[in-house]
């Protein structure tokens, strides 16, 4: 397979189910950051997607808040025993946590830029080894079903509490604290052990989720080849579970664990920092916006607009003391910090868009997707959200429902801006549904690694340590270890040969 053959028709049913399914993603991974209006990480995708969209060259990577961006986010900002709301109390400012991460996110755009500039990818892409591509994107699939399973095992976060004090309590919760004991940064470990109690431990699902999740998996994994007509485009299976599983939700009471209600105004979710992103820009967001351009003119209408609002808020952003709270009053040190970020950014994408041209032979200009790293982060940063990266499981789930081009992102991002007073139809989709999509699109080739156990001799067990220690502490120490084990092998055995035929 190549470049698949540009159809728009595909492109728009792609954008929309990878916009209907990444809506817990959002709201999930705003959780993660620490906002205490996770609302706010679906109000926030959607620009710095449309820019990456109009940048990116790949048919099917997508770009957003991750897991992985989340936690490091915090890590680096010093976040990580607090919250947005004892953020605020501390300093006694409206909207500084927003603000110090807003900043990040611009700091790590530019950083990303930089990177660029200077050549970074070539180091990325031409000296990273084959078997630490396979290994890290396998660890980083474990960590995609390991993010999503709960969703589908369990009916709410309250049941769901109630099983990781079970587990805390069970020889896996020691092994845990064991492994994060010595390896503090070992985020990755509770996922995995937290699945595999779950898997060992059938009776703590509850039966109305778990029903839900393994007939949508079944129904997205084979409709196409026993159920729906071949005529039917790629993606169509998801919709129809996913149509499903919100009248089961609505018709039969479902009291698991929904997307539940969203914010229908745009300006509303636009809030955050002393002055906010503020209605200028909400209102350039607004369909409201392009109607009036069409019916007044371009110019008059932007003359409408508060721009010196805006204007106020990006100076009052670039203000936000991030270098005292976080960084010891070095701005080096912030440098240096979100160079790191953005590098092990890049490496996700690097992972993802490698995968996309080994498989499907779907080339990639490595130094182009840097760039469009660098640009989504400072709008993502400008309107009010955290650092974005390549996201493993939208990307695949793109691929899974027939993208073509990079229209089908496009369409996501638009979805998300101006279909918000709309999102409330997704209020009752069970949770459980939606992780069946995101498990779909990598449960066979975490069950079978056929590319990883492909892998001979010294590649197998660089590929094998790559990919446990990316599943089990995090998928940046698993690259580096996988790079630091590949070349210290390889030197080893030249230094070997070098000895041995001297003495010969």
């Amino acid at each position: 397979m190549a470049v698949p053959t540009f159809n728009i028709f595909h492109d728009i049913l792609s954008g929309i189910i990878l916009a209907a399914t990444s809506l817990p993603q959002l709201i999930a991974y705003a959780e993660t950051v620490g906002y205490t209006s996770s609302y706010h990480g679906l109000v926030t995708a959607g620009p710095p997607l449309f820019v990456w969209g109009l940048c990116t060259g790949s048919p099917w990577t997508n770009a957003g808040v991750t897991s992985l961006t989340a936690i490091m986010t915090r890590a680096d900002l010093g976040l990580l025993d607090t919250n947005e709301a004892a953020y605020d109390a501390k300093y006694d400012t409206p909207g500084a946590y927003k603000d110090s991460i807003a900043l990040y996110s611009l700091c790590v755009g530019v950083t990303s830029l930089l990177l660029a500039l200077v050549g970074f990818t070539k180091l990325a892409v031409k000296h990273v080894p084959h078997s630490v591509k396979v290994g890290f994107q396998w660890g980083c699939e474990v960590g995609v079903v390991t993010s999503a399973l709960p969703g589908g095992l369990y009916y709410t976060f309250g049941s769901l509490s109630n099983v990781k004090e079970q587990i805390t309590n069970s020889y896996f919760g020691l092994l845990a604290k064991s492994v994060q004991y010595y390896i503090p940064d070992a985020t990755g470990i509770s996922g995995v052990t937290n699945m595999t109690y779950a898997l060992m431990h059938p009776t703590s699902w509850d039966i109305d989720a778990f029903v839900i999740f393994i007939n949508c998996i079944i129904f997205i994994m084979y409709a196409k080849d026993y159920f729906l007509p071949r005529w039917t485009p790629p993606g169509s299976e998801v919709i129809l579970a996913t149509i499903a599983a919100t009248f089961f939700s609505i018709y039969t009471n479902y009291e698991g664990g929904i997307v539940g209600d969203i914010p229908s105004s745009v300006s509303s979710l636009l809030e955050g920092g002393a002055d906010g992103v503020g209605d200028g820009f909400a209102k350039l967001l607004d369909s409201s916006f392009w109607t009036s351009c069409q019916e007044n003119g371009l110019l008059s209408t932007i003359t409408t607009l508060p721009l010196q609002e805006f204007i106020n808020h990006v100076k009052h952003l670039i203000t936000v003391p991030i270098v005292e709270r976080s960084f010891d009053g070095s701005i080096i040190t912030l440098f240096i910090t979100a160079t790191v970020f953005s590098a092990v950014n890049f490496l996700s994408i690097v992972a993802i868009s490698s995968g996309f041209e080994r498989d499907d032979d779907v080339p990639w200009n490595p130094n182009r997707e840097l760039v469009a790293q660098g640009v989504s982060n400072i709008v993502s940063g400008l309107v009010g959200g955290a650092p974005v990266s390549g996201s493993m499981s939208r990307s695949l789930i793109s691929r899974m429902t027939g993208a073509t081009s990079r229209v089908a992102c496009i369409v996501t991002s638009l979805i998300w801006i101006y279909m918000m007073p709309y999102m409330s139809a997704m209020s009752y989709t069970p949770k459980a549904a939606l992780s069946a999509v995101i498990v779909s699109a990598v449960m066979m080739n975490v069950i079978n690694p056929t590319k990883l156990l492909s892998l001979c001799g010294i590649d197998f067990i660089v590929g094998l340590g790559t990919a446990f220690v990316s599943a089990i502490v995090n998928p940046t120490m698993g690259f580096v270890l996988g790079c630091v084990l590949h070349y210290s092998i390889h030197m080893g055995m030249d230094t070997k040969k070098k000895t041995t035929a001297k003495t010969d």
